[in-house]
């Protein structure tokens, strides 16, 4: 056995009409087919970038519009309740609020 044989996955199974290894499954090693089109751009007339700020700003827009009704009133109403908790927190740690709820502990 080769050493190069191991590196490559070994030799396989003998198969074919030849009694011949043709390869693993979809690279069989035949020939390339006749008929078959390749279409490709050239990498000078592509435009990769084309037409990204203009699509970026409306699609953010686009996206946050249809975003900002499901997700900012539940923001809204946890600032307001914490807003209020800590403003109840300070006064009922203060002089008047301890003296309205008279030092209960």
């Amino acid at each position: 056995m080769r050493p190069t044989q191991a590196l490559f996955g070994g030799g396989g199974p003998e198969v074919g009409k030849y009694g011949r290894y043709i390869g693993e499954w979809g690279n069989f090693g035949t020939p390339k087919q006749k008929g078959i089109v390749y279409y490709g751009l050239s990498a000078n007339a592509q435009r990769p970038l084309a037409g990204t700020l203009h699509a970026a700003f409306f699609n953010t827009w686009r996206r946050f519009s249809a975003q900002v009704l499901y997700v900012a009133p539940p923001f809204i109403v946890a600032y307001l309740a914490m807003d209020w908790a800590i403003q109840r927190n300070h006064y009922l740690n203060s002089k008047p609020g301890r003296a309205e709820h008279g030092e209960e502990a």
